[in-house]
């Protein structure tokens, strides 16, 4: 994958994160500037998620730890677990909104 590649790929997938959190039906607050998304929950914890340009990964830090992501196969995987993206962010979202939220890119 080339720079405009993963620039293109990783933007969508910004959007895209913040239309279903717009969508999930829980307040979460979010703020998205230049490839760098913060999620703030209602007891004021964050998730961070951002573009890694220069690696063509994307990082996600939760109140809890933080994940290195790379697209293969058409899938954002995490390097360490191999957790699908989506996967991993409903449950990082869930267990710091303190309910259920199941996200994903549709």
């Amino acid at each position: 994958m080339n720079d405009s590649q993963y620039n293109l790929i990783a933007d969508e997938l910004l959007l895209t994160i913040e239309e279903a959190i717009e969508n999930c039906g829980v307040d979460i607050d979010y703020e998205g500037v230049g490839g760098l998304l913060t999620l703030t929950f209602k007891n004021a914890s964050k998730i961070i998620i951002n573009k890694q340009a220069p690696l063509h990964e994307i990082w996600v830090a939760t109140k809890f730890n933080g994940h290195h992501f790379t697209y293969e196969n058409d899938t954002w995987n995490d390097k360490r677990a191999g957790d699908e993206f989506w996967q991993f962010l409903s449950q990082a979202v869930s267990q710091q909104a303190e309910t259920e939220i199941v996200l994903s890119a549709e």
